[in-house]
């Protein structure tokens, strides 16, 4: 654990210092951002798919009201039909359409032809007995690997401790210990945000929370799957300081200082609306005003052999079906030009 004098030298180690004031500006012009001119496409080539074939998900807690009554089984036939070629578990029962085995789960998947990359499991609770990272890693992980994924993950927020910065370098040495403990399993480890993660440490104003915990956790052992919709909200909402000082960032910033560390991505829409509390109002994705071709184009040309997994994703949606219908459509239809 290093000492708060010590944080500064951390995030340069690690390539952060200075993300959230735009310091990979020119990399971003370089893929497409910013005011550069992309290069115009070779006119006998066709336009490649920005989602590559095979990477389209979408996480499941988006279809729970189907899941917890017509079962997995239908579930997975509709995502086929749609063609999701992936899918990201958060819970592994379905409610009134009866019990189901991990084994039958992993046959089903596979028989629809899909695969399983991921699930978000709970990061702590004050039950002893809870299905947790921190209450019960090795059942974790064996439920994980029976279902043959490669990455296993939480969508808790890391602040079990609190909202120090010595808080966050406590939960930073949890998230290295369940990582340790996927990658001897053949795993990864992952923690997927939200808004409140790019908030400002409650006796740091000048410290931006997210920054402690890339700059603390080890990059081979814990990896991050970013909600890119809810990093847009922690760019509304935290975009200064505690103590009035302008903190700027943009989301993709962080991806292209390390791209290596952003296995999975959670795409969520939303329309800008200044009045709500995020600055966003969720939507399909496709119905709003988030910028997916420059997300999306900006990393997938800078790492493309690196295998990125783009899940879409509706914390609340009005007909979930309709949601991944139309979401699933939207993005595969992306192209690198822009068409």
């Amino acid at each position: 654990m290093t000492s708060n004098d010590d944080l500064a030298h951390a995030l340069r180690r690690r390539g952060f210092l200075g993300v959230a004031a735009g310091g990979a500006a020119a990399l971003l012009g370089a893929v497409g951002g910013g005011t550069a001119t992309a290069a115009p496409a070779e006119s006998h080539r066709p336009a490649r798919r920005l989602v590559p074939r095979g990477r389209l998900g979408i996480q499941l807690y988006s279809l729970r009201d189907q899941v917890s009554t017509v079962g997995f089984a239908r579930v997975f036939e509709e995502l086929r039909r749609h063609g999701y070629e992936e899918v990201e578990f958060a819970g592994y029962t379905q409610g009134s359409a009866g019990p189901i085995s991990l084994r039958r789960l992993r046959r089903l998947v596979r028989d629809n032809g899909l695969r399983a990359v991921g699930s978000h499991v709970g990061y702590h609770s004050s039950d002893p007995n809870a299905y947790t990272f921190a209450t019960n890693l090795e059942k974790v992980l064996d439920d994980a690997q029976e279902l043959g994924l490669r990455h296993i993950g939480t969508a808790s927020g890391p602040f079990r401790y609190g909202s120090t910065v010595d808080a966050w370098k406590r939960a930073a040495e949890d998230f290295n210990t369940y990582g340790a403990a996927a990658r001897a399993r053949g795993m990864t480890f992952y923690q997927h945000n939200h808004a409140e993660e790019f908030s400002f440490a409650s006796d740091r104003p000048d410290v931006r929370l997210y920054d402690v915990l890339l700059a603390e956790t080890d990059p081979d052992l814990v990896h991050l799957e970013m909600d890119i919709y809810w990093a847009y909200c922690g760019q509304f909402r935290f975009g200064v300081r505690p103590d009035g000082v302008p903190a700027p960032f943009d989301p993709i910033d962080y991806v292209l200082a390390a791209p290596h560390r952003y296995p999975l991505f959670h795409v969520k829409d939303g329309e800008e609306d200044p009045s709500a509390r995020d600055g966003y109002r969720m939507t399909d994705v496709g119905d709003g005003d988030i910028d997916y071709e420059r997300f999306i184009g900006g990393v997938e040309r800078l790492s493309r052999r690196r295998g990125h997994h783009w899940i879409a994703e509706h914390d609340n949606p009005g007909d979930s079906l309709r949601f991944a219908r139309r979401s699933a459509a939207h993005l595969r239809s992306l192209r690198e030009d822009g068409c």
